[in-house]
């Protein structure tokens, strides 16, 4: 009987208010898998961190030093690398659990995903780059910035455009 409960939340992809609850959960692995490539490819490949970003004191890492348009390219960069591997992870976990799919063919509805996404991290990345050339934030407040608005548009693109509601 449980089994059977669990087995009907997971997959049911009627009810408004448990698909956005299992989207908020498949967005958090998601972001999780976006937050983990970009700080290692900013850390690893396209230095984009100070000193002082949350990122590099909670783990107290060493850094190399870039100015700050070196960080604000590489920003964007780490960004859309980000992006390719979470977005196909947003891709996967949203047909199984989340919305229904066939309102368009398999090719249209992944090339409709990568474009929603692609228009709202556009959107996001370029607000992120602004408050690091602007205002000379830190790399993890322009990440923060950038997601939240990213998320916002991809819900409401997905649910809309893409998939049967």
């Amino acid at each position: 009987m449980l089994m059977e409960a669990l087995k009907k939340i997971l997959f049911e992809k009627n009810h408004a208010g448990i698909q956005f609850l299992k989207y908020a959960f498949c967005g958090g692995i998601a972001f999780a898998a976006d937050i983990v490539t970009f700080f290692l490819v900013a850390w690893f490949f396209f230095p984009a961190l100070t000193d002082d970003d949350i990122f590099v004191r909670i783990f107290n890492l060493e850094i190399q030093p870039v100015s700050e348009s070196v960080r604000m390219v590489n920003f964007v960069i780490c960004s859309a690398l980000a992006f390719l591997v979470s977005n196909m992870t947003a891709y996967i976990l949203n047909v199984f659990f989340v919305f229904k799919a066939g309102k368009h063919s398999r090719w249209k509805e992944l090339g409709l995903f990568y474009l929603v996404s692609g228009i709202s991290i556009a959107i996001g990345t370029g607000v992120g780059a602004a408050l690091i050339n602007v205002f000379g934030l830190a790399t993890t407040f322009s990440y923060i910035a950038k997601s939240v608005s990213a998320t916002l548009i991809n819900y409401a693109g997905r649910k809309f455009f893409i998939f049967h509601g």
